[in-house]
């Protein structure tokens, strides 16, 4: 059973706390079917970035302002769509664990939609919060941890990230911290440890050391 050391967690939201593929699948597919793409290799890029990069990776011709304009509308349909919303299994007693653990999320979701999905979910929103507002790059971009490592005023070495996309695992190792993959997306990247999902982590804090257990 490996256990990592760490002094604070970085938490990312969909995928990791909450399941929301149902409403990702919806709303992706759709823009697909719009733009003549395959939704299966669209799928296969928009878990963990900022619409607008998602976009950009799959039409790179595109001009940017359209990204963002379809970026735009398309959160607003995801805030609106909670259909399908549920907690990763493991997700609340996690969350509970983490009590007096420095920790923040570091989601590419915005604030309206962040708190959507987690309200859905039944889970409470960290105190310290890096949503998309909050950074100019979307991972796999470093930026969201390390400035969720910068507000909890914790060395990015001293971060484990808790990550289930590509993009995401990239951005926590271009941050110079340590990854813990949630679920089977995670498994094709290679993070530091792999768990099905929250229920095979126990997070123990001992003073300003937080030992995490993978099994």
């Amino acid at each position: 059973m490996p256990v990592l050391t760490a002094r604070a967690l970085l938490l990312d939201m969909d995928g990791t706390l909450v399941n929301s593929d149902a409403v990702v699948e919806r709303i992706w597919r759709r823009w697909a079917d719009a733009h003549g793409l395959d939704g299966d290799e669209v799928m296969k890029v928009v878990h963990g970035r900022q619409g607008y990069a998602s976009m950009a990776v799959l039409l790179p011709g595109r001009p940017v302002h359209l990204n963002h304009a379809d970026n735009a509308r398309m959160l607003a349909e995801e805030t609106a769509d909670m259909d399908g919303v549920v907690p990763v299994p493991g997700a609340p007693e996690f969350l509970a664990s983490l009590r007096g653990v420095p920790h923040a999320l570091v989601t590419s979701a915005d604030v309206p939609l962040s708190t959507a999905r987690m309200a859905a979910a039944g889970l409470a929103l960290p105190d310290v919060r890096v949503t998309a507002e909050s950074v100019g790059a979307s991972k796999p971009d470093p930026e969201g941890f390390l400035k969720g490592a910068a507000e909890l005023g914790i060395a990015p070495a001293e971060c484990v990230v808790f990550e289930d996309s590509g993009a995401g695992i990239e951005a926590g190792r271009a941050a110079g911290m340590r990854v813990v993959g949630v679920g089977p997306r995670a498994a094709a990247h290679g993070p530091d440890a792999l768990v099905r999902d929250l229920r095979q982590v126990r997070v123990e804090a001992d003073g300003s050391e937080v030992r995490i257990h993978v099994t």
